[in-house]
């Protein structure tokens, strides 16, 4: 069975930072020989069960560690042997000799092996108090409980408690590191489920930051990819979607039948309201698009206020109600209700003059841009290098009068 050691070297990664000073010279001859014996296929299951004990007698408990980790992620293990009766007889005696994180990482593999789920809540609670001294294992063990309360249980509300607490506890870690990636996608899940917009697409984000996407699967990248772009439309939140559609995750609806979520997301991120008008049959055929339609023409409307208010000069800020109802195909009587919404959502500040029907903006919020709107950004630089020179000159040729004086 047991390839032990073909699935050692992908896992050594997370204890060499620790233990490998730890290895001697006899301690790498020993794994050189496991290698060969497990390559070879000479090993049977009772000599691997006799190495799990000979480790044990003779106390190599990161050896053993790796071992045990290895055993229980064998799928030929995990069809033929009773995980949970190997732990109970073999594992649990030796906990405290185990690496924290390791230890909880084996039982994410025993605990499939609980047919009771709240069984194995309370096995995962019993765990905790063991490992709560490596933060890592604690918010691992606390990640596990939690998948099981949201997908088994369906408990929503015991779910967001243990997301709450590891929460604040990933607070304590000072860099990424494998667990952010189940408590992001913990996370997202239950956000999800709750239909809660702003919330999932940040925390989804997040995870897809803090995890490698060639090891998601593609049609995984995909359902990821569409639910983002929606949760990004939908949310009330959300005005930056450059974030979004400079992500490599929407790369994974090219040449499938949602791309056109990407092409509506840039109409979106430029305010482009007769590309919206157009894309229509596409997005109407999504019902949580499609019953949130005066949402969504309301937020490109914003948008497109914001996108008028960046391409203009900083001297030239100054926009007609005419002008806004023009570029957002709306009527006169609207806009005023328009530049209100804007300002309280802080995505732009200025002041409204209702006695000349204009609005003049002086701040617009940052978004993350393309390659488009900083190529304007260059051209206006370039504007007002120019003008700067220009004042430099016609300084000095007026100082001269001054200085003859």
């Amino acid at each position: 069975m047991f390839c032990f050691v073909i699935l050692f070297h992908t896992n050594l990664k997370h204890y060499s930072t620790t233990n490998l000073n730890q290895f001697s010279s006899s301690n790498f001859t020993l794994l050189c020989l496991i290698i060969e014996i497990t390559i070879t296929n000479m090993a049977q299951p009772e000599v691997e069960m006799s190495e799990l004990e000979e480790l044990q007698t003779k106390k190599l408990w990161h050896q053993l560690t790796l071992k045990l980790l290895a055993y229980v992620k064998d799928t030929n293990v995990q069809k033929k042997v009773d995980l949970l009766s190997f732990y109970n007889k073999f594992i649990q005696p030796i906990e405290s000799k185990m690496n924290s994180f390791a230890l909880v990482e084996i039982v994410s593999y025993v605990i499939p092996f609980i047919k009771e789920p709240k069984e194995a809540v309370t096995f995962l609670e019993t765990l905790e108090p063991k490992v709560k001294d490596k933060v890592e294992a604690l918010i691992f063990a606390k990640v596990l409980k939690g998948e099981i309360l949201l997908d088994k249980l369906k408990n929503q509300q015991d779910c967001l408690v243990v997301i709450t607490d590891v929460d604040k506890l990933l607070s304590d870690l000072d860099e990424i590191s494998p667990v952010h990636s189940r408590y992001y996608l913990l996370a997202s899940h239950l956000y999800r489920i709750q239909g809660k917009h702003t919330e999932y697409y940040r925390t989804c984000l997040k995870y897809l930051g803090a995890i490698d996407l060639s090891t998601i699967s593609q049609p995984d990248q995909i359902r990821n990819a569409f639910l983002l772009g929606l949760a990004a439309l939908l949310s009330d939140d959300i005005y930056n979607l450059g974030e979004l559609l400079m992500h490599p995750i929407l790369d994974s609806l090219t040449n499938t039948t949602n791309y056109w979520l990407v092409e509506l997301l840039n109409a979106f991120n430029t305010g482009d309201i007769t590309k919206f008008a157009k894309m229509k049959p596409q997005w109407a055929s999504i019902p949580d698009i499609a019953v949130q339609e005066h949402k969504l023409r309301q937020k490109i409307s914003l948008l497109c206020l914001m996108e008028m208010t960046f391409k203009r000069q900083a001297k030239n800020r100054c926009l007609s109600f005419q002008e806004i109802a023009l570029e957002t195909q709306l009527s006169l009587e609207q806009i005023e209700m328009l530049v209100m919404k804007a300002l309280s959502l802080g995505l732009v500040k200025g002041k409204i003059d209702q006695v000349s029907e204009g609005v003049y903006l002086e701040w617009v919020q940052p978004r993350v841009m393309n390659k488009t709107p900083i190529s304007g950004m260059i051209g206006r630089l370039d504007t007002w290098c120019s003008e700067v020179k220009n004042m430099q000159y016609r300084m000095q040729d007026e100082a001269q009068d001054f200085l003859k004086v």
